[in-house]
């Protein structure tokens, strides 16, 4: 077997291993059959059953706000701590607090949502949507200011001082010069926080509480009773929606490559 040969079947049983579970979730969610091992011909009757399902669309709803509110919490606070690290170099502990702030990038979700879990019950306050978006803010931060600071890092600081020459004060010069110049970045971050929060199970399983079960959480409770057909079908959903989000950031990224490499 030719060396190009066994690279090529490599690389077709890492694919095969890696996307094989969910395209055989794709398509037992279009089986006519309520067994989920037998296949009983092309349906999309489980699509529709999901417009009838309450809980699930609850689930939804719950999971779609707490993810659009934390990722507007968490790319607003990225973007002052990216300020913070990329236009302050040198003020006394900016070595805890960039630590700090990537902790939660190596930090075990169970250890994370059992230390916010704590501080709840610390602070008295009641488990329920605000906890979770709070929760969910604070997790997905880190990655919101890692795209962010590298996107600063990459922009040129002498436009700043350009700016500030011609009076703008530097809020203003960061508003209008550099802002614009990071905005795909900075929208790029929001719909990764987005994905982060909207996928996220476990530090959603610690800091919400009655009325505010997420998607996720709705999915895990009815596999443990048996997969069923509206499982799949909500499940792929879900994944065309990550899809769809995860395109448009890289789409993003790309353009903002290119338009780094024409300046």
């Amino acid at each position: 077997m030719s060396a190009r040969l066994l690279r090529n079947a490599t690389l077709v049983l890492g694919f095969a291993f890696l996307y094989g579970p969910i395209a055989i979730l794709t398509a037992m969610s279009f089986n006519a059959s309520r067994l989920v091992t037998v296949w009983g011909g092309f349906s999309t009757k489980w699509y529709a059953a999901l417009a009838h399902d309450e809980r699930m669309l609850q689930a939804a709803g719950v999971s779609l706000s707490a993810a659009a509110l934390s990722a507007l919490i968490a790319t607003v606070n990225g973007v002052l701590a990216a300020v913070a690290l990329a236009r302050f170099r040198a003020f006394r502990g900016r070595s805890l607090f960039a630590g700090a702030l990537y902790a939660p990038l190596v930090l075990p979700e169970v250890v994370f949502g059992l230390g916010l879990l704590l501080v709840f019950v610390a602070l008295d306050v009641e488990r329920g949507f605000v906890t979770l978006v709070l929760a969910h803010a604070a997790f997905t931060m880190c990655f919101a200011t890692v795209m962010i600071h590298a996107a600063l890092k990459d922009c040129d600081p002498t436009l700043e001082e350009a700016a500030a020459d011609l009076g703008a004060t530097p809020f203003r010069a960061f508003l209008l010069v550099t802002l614009p110049l990071i905005a795909p970045s900075v929208v790029s971050a929001y719909l990764l926080a987005f994905t982060l929060s909207l996928d996220d199970f476990v530090i959603a399983s610690f800091t919400t509480g009655p009325g505010a079960t997420t998607l996720p959480m709705r999915i895990y409770s009815q596999v443990r009773l048996g997969v069923s057909p509206e499982v799949n079908a909500i499940s792929t959903l879900l994944l065309g929606f990550v899809a769809l989000i995860l395109t448009a950031s890289a789409l993003l990224t790309r353009g903002r490559a290119k338009g780094g490499g024409a300046g």
